[in-house]
């Protein structure tokens, strides 16, 4: 048996035996270990499918028609070759995505990652990638914070699919300002020039996921996926946890 499907189990164990709590009410969970969430605020996720932009993944508003690109990514492709989201950044996602991020607790976040792991996406096959990258946070940004939520996420993936996650090869070099409160072109010069690869041939010829938390307008994603890029990586594609 693979260590990753033990982990599974125990994991699966645990959560028989001390039952978690919705992380968005409080209820008592008794079956689902895949989501931090009771059915009533499960069922509040707008879970984001088809039709989607083919390359960054954003839902279109009309509900009909087939997959096509969305207008800026005709105009400027991305360096990723497609993003997925789980759900749109709203309702009992975004309070468990809050409580996790800025209140810091880590066992919503890790119920949010094995909940991503466990979804299907539109195009993107997780285990079809050979490496797993959280986007990383600059040293001081992850001492205020105390952990990273893109490798807590991560870990979750790479615990179910057994892909290696390695949180040192991408850093974050510039300490940035926090792109909550930017727009969009600001979002993008901010993070500009802001990641680098420590060793190129951790990345060379690797097909490589990158996990998010949050994809706004993509300039992160853009920014990490153009410098895994530049060093060697074969292809980079993006999964978040939500879609703003």
């Amino acid at each position: 048996m693979m260590i990753c499907e033990v982990r599974e189990m125990a994991s699966g164990l645990a959560d028989l035996l001390f039952p978690p709590n919705c992380s968005a009410c409080g209820k008592v969970l008794i079956a689902d270990r895949g989501s931090p969430l009771c059915p009533e605020c499960f069922a509040t996720i707008n879970f984001i499918t088809s039709p989607l932009c083919t390359t960054c993944g954003m839902p279109f508003i009309l509900t009909d028609g087939s997959d096509h690109l969305c207008h800026d990514c005709i105009l400027s492709k991305p360096p990723f070759s497609m993003a997925r989201a789980l759900g749109k950044y709203a309702g009992a996602l975004l309070e468990v995505i809050h409580l996790f991020k800025y209140h810091g607790n880590v066992s919503a976040g890790e119920a949010l990652g094995r909940m991503m792991a466990r979804t299907n996406y539109d195009s993107l096959a997780i285990g079809e990638y050979s490496l797993i990258l959280p986007v990383p946070l600059h040293p001081a940004r992850l001492r205020e914070r105390g952990f990273n939520q893109s490798l807590i996420l991560a870990k979750q993936i790479s615990d179910r699919f057994c892909i290696p996650v390695d949180f040192l090869a991408l850093r974050r070099t510039i300490h940035t300002e926090a792109q909550v409160n930017l727009s969009k072109p600001h979002r993008v010069s901010n993070v500009r020039g802001a990641f680098e690869v420590t060793d190129r041939s951790l990345t060379e010829d690797r097909r490589i996921l990158l996990i998010d938390d949050v994809y706004t307008t993509g300039s992160t994603a853009k920014e990490c996926a153009e410098t895994l890029m530049k060093n060697g990586a074969s292809e980079v594609a993006v999964l978040t946890l939500a879609r703003a």
